[in-house]
């Protein structure tokens, strides 16, 4: 009698784990990791601070949109900081596999821009004005079918210039222009710029800060817009993440120095081209 009693024990036990198990393989094969990375397009502001107050997305028609919950909660983000390689994770983490149909940002009060004043590094604050259909909610569609048990990253670069537009006297309108790009389906270009450095009888090289620099396809007619801008940091530094697989040119127009055109440098999916150092030469 004790024997069996144990049996089946032993039997309820296995039945449990290999319950779980199942459980767990499906919740695996039903589930995809979701990251969400936000870079800039630089502009020529000093400051341009928005206001994040939630990150949602839509993946079921029953459930509608949902909050992304390891998102940190309202933040006051200055875009001009995301450039040269640095980003903010906007989320990270796991949801329903299917169809990413769109993702939303919904902004709050308190967005405002600083723009460069008539003394060099001192600027005025003004507010930057939401319309509602803005702050209700940001809308950028994907589209994408996420695989049960695949991770995914997305960038989400936001273009600063053709963001904010100026209506009137000290008046300024934030109308947000996002490109996104699925990061498994792209990949990144990185540098760094340096420059010569003249001296009475010294000649050296350094790193240039806040250059910037434009990034347009191979094939691009002329007037045709750059696909992506961005600026070097304190050590020349800088990086386009989210480019789609293609040919591209970088080009360089820096005061006191001679203008600056790439070979052609070809983007790969999932990989980091490295366009090397980038020496830029003084205007005699």
């Amino acid at each position: 009698m004790m024997l069996k009693r144990i049996f089946t024990i032993v039997i309820i036990v296995l039945s449990v784990i290999f319950t779980q198990g199942c459980n767990n393989n499906d919740d695996v094969s039903n589930t995809a990791r979701v990251q969400l990375k936000l870079i800039d397009l630089p502009g020529d502001y000093m400051e341009v601070n928005v206001n994040i107050v939630d990150v949602q997305y839509n993946n079921s028609e029953e459930d509608g949109w949902r909050s992304f919950k390891s998102f940190e909660g309202e933040q006051l983000v200055d875009l001009t900081e995301l450039v040269g390689g640095v980003n903010l994770v906007l989320s990270n983490e796991i949801i329903q596999a299917g169809t990413l149909k769109q993702i939303r940002l919904v902004l709050g009060d308190g967005n405002t821009v600083k723009i460069e004043g008539e003394i060099e590094g001192e600027g005025e604050t003004f507010p930057l004005e939401t319309p509602s259909a803005q702050q209700s909610g940001l809308k950028l569609s994907l589209n994408t079918v996420l695989e049960g048990g695949f991770s995914y990253t997305f960038v989400m670069d936001w273009d600063v210039q053709k963001s904010i537009i100026k209506t009137g006297s000290d008046k300024y309108i934030l109308k947000p222009v996002i490109r996104i790009e699925a990061e498994a389906n792209s990949g990144s270009i990185e540098g760094v710029v340096t420059g010569d450095k003249s001296d009475d009888e010294v000649e050296e090289s350094v790193q240039l800060s806040n250059v910037l620099v434009e990034l347009y396809k191979s094939d691009a007619v002329e007037g045709e817009e750059s696909v992506a801008t961005t600026t070097t940091d304190d050590n020349g530094y800088f990086k386009f993440e989210g480019l789609p697989s293609t040919n591209y040119e970088i080009v360089i127009e820096h005061e006191g120095y001679v203008n600056y055109e790439s070979e052609d440098i070809t983007v790969i999916v999932g990989e980091i081209q490295d366009a090397g150092t980038i020496e830029l030469v003084i205007v005699e």
